[in-house]
């Protein structure tokens, strides 16, 4: 077993480009109306390129996290969809596809208050978005807010 540090995996060399485009192209854009907007198209552009089962989960997912917190702004984030409150994201899903994983993560951010005593878990694997997963989704989306 190596011990030598191998660097970046072509995948996280692809969100860290992803990340840097998004932020060029957010500084390009007018009005904070029209930034939220194309973000917003964004988001939705990403989702559709996405692939079987992780386009399925990643739309529920938005149609969860959208309804359930109205407040919260769409964005691209490392090149996957979340979601910002006050310019910070409070969550973000992540397909499997993305790193080659068995499944897709919904994630939740430093200023998402999901604290619950000395440990509280900040990421959800996801097979399948369920009506009970949905209903706990958006739980944790509201509980995140505060």
């Amino acid at each position: 077993m190596s011990t030598k540090y191998e660097g970046f995996t072509a995948e996280e060399r692809a969100a860290m480009k992803d990340h840097a485009r998004e932020q060029k192209q957010a500084a390009r854009r007018g009005t904070r109306a029209d930034k939220a907007e194309q973000a917003a198209q964004d988001v939705l552009a990403k989702i559709a390129e996405m692939d079987g089962t992780d386009r399925v989960m990643a739309e529920r997912v938005h149609a969860v996290v959208t309804a359930a917190a109205p407040i919260l702004e769409p964005r691209l984030w490392y090149g996957m969809p979340a979601y910002a409150l006050d310019g910070k994201v409070l969550c973000f899903f992540q397909s499997a596809a993305k790193f080659k994983a068995r499944y897709a993560t919904l994630g939740f951010s430093d200023p998402a208050k999901l604290d619950d005593g000395a440990m509280w878990a900040t990421a959800f694997a996801l097979t399948e978005v369920t009506p009970e997963v949905e209903e706990q989704i958006a739980r944790l989306v509201t509980r995140a807010i505060g």
